[in-house]
């Protein structure tokens, strides 16, 4: 009787926890359940990428992503793959656009080249000086060609 009772309560806790195994790759990719997801529409700062002031942003961007996702429940909407295979998708935490929410945040750019989704919540950002729009930051896109020559 003893054993079904911690049987009961190990599945109950189970069932408590956010429903999947994830991890925060960095500011604009995260891991669940085995796949790999690009966040629909945004660009955060690269990990190893610090702002010409100094600003360890591709660092806090990662961090700024892991306490959104942390002990929620994640659900992602696969809109198309990338040229890395990567599924880009439209991914939520209880319910929050994260892609809104970084760059509502300035933790991350509304990467245009592929989406408008996110530009006010951008131009809100900017406005008010917050993350990237209050350093010295050079866009993801153009560190990257300059650093390690992505088109």
């Amino acid at each position: 009787m003893q054993a079904l009772r911690r049987s009961c309560l190990a599945a109950a806790l189970l069932l408590a926890l956010p429903a999947a195994a994830q991890t925060v790759t960095d500011g604009d990719t995260i891991k669940l359940d085995g796949t790999t997801y690009r966040i629909w529409g945004i660009d955060a700062l690269e990990t190893h990428q610090a702002c010409g002031d100094g600003w360890a942003g591709g660092v806090d961007a990662g961090a700024y992503m892991r306490e959104l996702v942390r002990g929620k429940t994640i659900t992602c909407e696969p809109r198309v793959k990338d040229r890395y295979g990567r599924t880009v998708a439209l991914c939520r935490a209880n319910g929050e656009d994260l892609g809104a929410a970084m760059v509502r945040a300035g933790m991350a750019y509304a990467f245009i080249r592929y989406s408008s989704d996110y530009v006010a919540d951008e131009a809100t950002a900017k406005a008010s000086g917050l993350g990237v729009h209050a350093h010295q930051c050079e866009k993801p896109w153009d560190w990257r060609a300059r650093v390690r020559g992505d088109r």
